[in-house]
């Protein structure tokens, strides 16, 4: 270890064998605020497949946005009955998110709005109106035991950080803060059974004008503290805030926004593997977002029945197909029923056809808005009431298993 280092460069030297080993127990993840100029781009799009639901629940979406300085530009392929009014929905997203100032660069009315929208491809439709995939590609869901939500505990931390912080600053109560927000959280695992926060980073769009030491000690003491004790988790971890000094140009006029550039953040953090499918701006038939929940239903499932503590679910698609092409069962060494026994079992309990998903998972006529999802995750969210995160094969799981 000490020769490959001294190999590898001199800036190595000052890294200990402890602290690198250490390293190994750490894993990280993070999470973005509504007004992160990627999250502006998923959030229209979505806001505009819930008006294209709403009235017409077979409405065929892929919808793909573009943000930048002073400037929205919406594509991609719509066929629905109804016709939406794109630069108003826009209009009300960029609002409600809170860029209403035209000092930001970017605000709800002054920003210029482009549409390039045509319907989709009669070839893509032909395979989709028979029940089967609008596309072909693999979907991953996962599910750990490490958090009440069977989620893991970096991106639930993370997501509640950026959450918190953004309420507080709709409410009045967050100071100079501005809709632009990112936070990275670190976990230490070095004993699984007991693991602690070893460091909180956030990066939160300011004022010019503000008074830095109370920004930062709100941050820290009413945000990053608050939430560790709210996991009953340990509060002495090392503390990051804005690390450049200053973040004063956020936002889309501070980098390019797009849609479907934040799947890790939308997922788990990294913790479990991702296809690289988006989900915003994609109608259920499409199978990056219909069947990645029915992965994350049936993992969750599985870990809440015990079947594991830890689970992934790969699903594999052909465009057309009415039948998943490949079906992966990843326990991690922490079950004793084998691959064949638990792929046997999820085939009878779970309908895995992208049209009996759709209507599994009341995906055309949801009692949430996907617009709801963009931000702070797709999955673990106890503020939804999302069909694929309900434990009601539990049972019948439990029951084959006997």
């Amino acid at each position: 270890m000490k020769m490959w280092l001294s190999m590898v460069g001199s800036h190595f030297l000052f890294i200990s064998e402890v602290k690198i080993m250490a390293l190994h127990n750490l894993f990280s993840s993070e999470s973005v605020s509504e007004g992160h100029p990627d999250k502006v781009s998923d959030q229209i799009a979505d806001a505009i497949l819930d008006d294209c639901l709403e009235h017409d629940p077979k409405s065929r979406v892929a919808c793909e946005v573009f943000v930048t300085t002073g400037f929205v530009l919406i594509g991609g392929e719509i066929t629905s009955k109804h016709h939406p009014d794109y630069k108003k929905i826009a209009r009300e997203v960029i609002r409600d998110i809170g860029y209403t100032k035209k000092e930001y660069g970017f605000s709800a009315d002054d920003v210029e709005i482009e549409v390039k929208v045509h319907e989709q491809s009669p070839d893509i439709a032909m395979g989709v109106d028979n029940g089967g995939a609008g596309d072909q590609g693999i979907m991953f869901g996962y599910a750990s035991d490490e958090s009440e939500g069977y989620m893991p505990l970096p991106i639930v931390i993370a997501h509640k950080l950026v959450r918190v912080a953004t309420n507080l600053r709709k409410e009045g109560q967050f100071k100079w803060a501005r809709p632009d927000m990112k936070s990275q959280v670190t976990v230490d695992y070095k004993n699984r059974k007991q693991p602690r926060i070893a460091v909180i980073l956030m990066s939160i769009q300011h004022d010019p004008d503000y008074d830095e030491k109370a920004f930062k000690s709100y941050i820290e003491n009413e945000i990053m503290k608050p939430v560790a004790k709210s996991f009953g988790l340990n509060t002495d971890f090392q503390v990051l805030i804005n690390p450049t000094g200053q973040f004063i140009i956020g936002g889309p006029a501070g980098d390019t926004g797009v849609t479907g550039r934040k799947i890790i953040v939308d997922t788990y953090g990294g913790a479990g593997h991702h296809g690289g499918g988006a989900f915003s701006g994609k109608d259920p038939t499409k199978v990056d977002r219909s069947a990645t929940y029915m992965a994350r239903y049936i993992a969750k499932n599985l870990v809440a029945a015990g079947v594991a503590k830890r689970c992934e679910i790969q699903l594999g698609y052909a465009i057309g197909y009415k039948k998943p092409v490949s079906l992966f069962v990843e326990t991690f060494g922490t079950s004793k029923y084998t691959q064949e026994q638990l792929v046997e079992l999820v085939q009878k309990v779970f309908p895995l056809s992208p049209k009996d998903i759709i209507k599994t998972l009341s995906l055309q006529h949801p009692t949430f808005k996907y617009h709801e999802l963009t931000n702070y995750g797709h999955f673990g969210r106890p503020d939804l009431n999302l069909p694929w995160e309900k434990l009601d094969k539990v049972d019948e799981i439990k029951a084959l298993l006997k």
